[in-house]
């Protein structure tokens, strides 16, 4: 029998956003399932894979230091994701021309080619067992919150957006396998389950909503009905399913009262990136403003638990000080729960780099911190009217004074915390991945205290 200690060993480093971080998780998952085993720093790599992001100017040149860093301790490296795609001045590959000494390069989703690369220059095991991979593949993220990838790529051409060009269109993930996967994860301990994809609203869209089947049962294609299915899971396993990345396309108001109902978490995550409507036509993204305040009053009057979060771009190519008033005006009466606001940048590729009267950099840095101090008040106010009020909470980490875990309202890593107090009961210890019910006794802009 072979020594597990003689099987070849990859590092990984992965960088970018939840759906890169589950190509990173599929390629470990088919490294584990050959025999390779994974490195947990450089020099005990025998080859190290560097996962790219590439979406704008720093998270480039994030990557390229990644990837520098890498050849630098360990010297044999593969590297995939977006900035794969991506072109310098002269029309050659980017990683290429930065890092000559790379052993390959492939693009976003490229599980084979990985693989192909990775048997080139680090040859499979002799004899490698299949059960070395768990149903659920590696995750990794903690064991008790995972993202779950419904669709890769996207229709839409946003033009500050390139991912479409490093990325492809929308294709849906088969909602059989979708549901599989999740099935799997819950049974592996996960208590939370996060919906990702570039546009969770256009599920099924490029299969015109195929029927599938799940359980027996006839289930199309289609974000509502696999948002019906992933929650009646859930429920048998007491666990959370969120929402990120959905456009506010009109079918959205149907999972709402799936949300009010308790079958998924009422959190939304809905990138408007703007609120005047001229704007959001400079930007070809497919809602207008007027309709988006509209939205949020009639789900919050479905749901009044429901927690927004939205992302927003300050100082886009042409927006007027006029527009950007309409856009502070806009987040006043929407009162957004979770919000995050970006200067705009300059993304090579991007089609906006070609619009008129582009906003100086000063100006869109100012705006950026004008919209952050409005949302400030506003957070205040609506994490203070949860003082007093017992919540229901995830736990994150247990520390000697307490633990740290978050509600409903906070997806990881991107939103708030609560710290917890321990219970009085001496004998009753917090344990990560456990849902304790929380009395909320302090709050700030960001995040709550409380005692469980």
């Amino acid at each position: 029998m072979s020594n597990a200690s003689q099987n070849p060993k990859v590092g990984f480093v992965s960088l970018g956003c939840p759906k890169a971080l589950v190509d990173s998780e599929q390629i470990i998952t088919q490294l584990r399932a050959e025999g390779y085993e994974t490195a947990k720093s450089y020099d005990g790599a025998d080859l190290v894979i560097v996962n790219t992001c590439g979406f704008i100017d720093a998270a480039v040149q994030e990557s390229l230091d990644a990837i520098g860093e890498a050849l630098h301790e360990n010297g044999k490296v593969i590297v995939t994701g977006c900035l794969g795609k991506k072109k310098d001045a002269a029309g050659n590959d980017l990683i290429q021309s930065v890092h000559p000494k790379v052993l390959a390069v492939t693009g976003p989703q490229a599980l084979a080619d990985v693989m192909s690369a990775v048997h080139t220059h680090l040859p499979k095991p002799h004899d490698p067992f299949q059960d070395l991979v768990p149903p659920q593949g590696v995750k990794l993220t903690p064991k008790h919150f995972a993202y779950l990838k419904i669709s890769e790529g996207c229709n839409h051409r946003c033009s500050f957006c390139i991912i479409p060009s490093m990325r492809g269109d929308l294709v849906s993930r088969p909602i059989a396998d979708v549901m599989l996967e999740a099935e799997n994860l819950f049974k592996a301990g996960v208590k939370e389950l996060l919906v990702i994809s570039q546009d969770t609203s256009a599920y099924g869209v490029d299969v015109k909503f195929r029927t599938g089947f799940w359980n027996g049962k006839p289930v199309k294609t289609h974000m509502t009905q696999l948002t019906t299915a992933l929650g009646e899971l859930a429920a048998q396993y007491g666990a959370w399913v969120r929402l990120h990345y959905v456009y506010p396309y009109p079918h959205v108001d149907e999972v709402i009262p799936l949300m009010a109902e308790g079958k998924v978490l009422p959190y939304l995550d809905v990138p408007l990136q703007h609120a005047h409507p001229d704007v959001l036509k400079r930007m070809k993204r497919p809602a207008s403003g007027e309709k988006n305040i509209e939205r949020i009053q009639a789900w919050r009057k479905m749901c009044p638990d429901l927690t927004i979060r939205s992302t927003f771009i300050a100082g886009f190519p042409g927006e007027t000080e006029e527009e950007f008033q309409y856009l502070l005006d806009f987040l006043k009466e929407a009162e957004i729960d979770r919000l995050g606001c970006f200067a705009y940048s300059p993304v090579e590729g991007a089609t906006a780099n070609e619009l008129a009267n582009p906003v100086p950099q000063e100006l869109r840095e100012e705006r950026r911190a004008r919209v952050m101090e409005l949302q400030e008040g506003i957070s205040k106010k609506r994490m203070q009217a949860k003082v007093g009020k017992t919540i229901r909470v995830l736990l994150d980490e247990v520390t000697p004074s307490g633990g740290v875990g978050r509600t409903a309202a906070d997806a990881p890593e991107i939103d708030g915390v609560v710290h917890v107090k321990p219970p009085f009961e001496p004998h009753r210890k917090l344990k990560v991945g456990e849902f304790v019910d929380v009395t909320i006794t302090a709050a700030d802009t960001h995040d709550l205290w409380g005692e469980a």
